[in-house]
């Protein structure tokens, strides 16, 4: 049987449905949700929403709140550098990694992501804009083979999107974060540093926007 038609266990399938509501904020950051809500909205048992909970809270994406409640945590100014420091660091490594395993239809397929995102930004549609640039970051991380620097990634854009996803629907398409194009460039030209300094300054446009929120109080 292959990856195609294998039956993906549903605890997997539950903890990716969550991980997606933390991941592309439709869990506002302090709002506390119940177990039992969550049981409903994920259409899911009670063992495998507990745990994705567990997981979750694990990669400090999630946070406890007793009486059956979790919450997603606030990301604060010192967790933010944290996090900024962490995603400087990895993904523009993994960018230029993942440079050496690029191909035209790879780029393509990349190209492709970046119109969804473009067309996000032109509508104002954040919940697509996040998708489509999750989509292309990891599209392009996923290559790297560097699984070990991937997951690290993809915990720290559990602690970061829920901020941006606020950040982004108060400010609209001014705030939307894209620098793609310069990475798409980059790969074209069989640039690695290039591409990898492109991923930073992406990076450093979203975290900019984060710290300026959190420093007026806005999140």
């Amino acid at each position: 049987m292959d990856a195609v038609t294998r039956k993906i266990p549903s605890h997997e399938v539950t903890y990716a449905r969550l991980r997606d509501l933390v991941l592309f904020g439709h869990l506002a950051p302090g709002a506390p949700v119940t177990i039992q809500g969550l049981i409903s909205d994920l259409g899911a048992g009670m063992t495998p929403v507990r745990e994705a909970i567990r997981r979750l809270t694990a990669d400090g994406a999630l946070l406890p709140q007793g009486n059956r409640r979790v919450s997603v945590p606030h990301l604060t100014l010192g967790l933010l550098e944290q996090v900024a420091f962490a995603r400087l660091t990895i993904e523009p490594k993994l960018a230029e990694l993942a440079a050496t395993h690029l191909n035209p239809a790879l780029i393509d397929r990349l190209q492709g992501l970046d119109n969804l995102v473009d067309q996000a930004i032109r509508a104002g549609n954040v919940p697509g804009y996040l998708a489509a640039n999750h989509a292309f970051h990891f599209a392009l991380y996923e290559v790297s083979e560097a699984a070990v620097l991937v997951d690290m990634a993809q915990s720290l854009w559990l602690r970061f999107g829920p901020s941006l996803r606020v950040v982004c629907s108060r400010y609209g398409q001014a705030a939307l974060p894209d620098r793609h194009s310069e990475a798409l460039a980059a790969m074209r030209a069989g640039d690695p540093i290039a591409l990898a300094r492109a991923i930073e300054r992406d990076i450093e446009q979203g975290v900019d926007q984060v710290r300026l929120a959190i420093l007026q109080g806005e999140i």
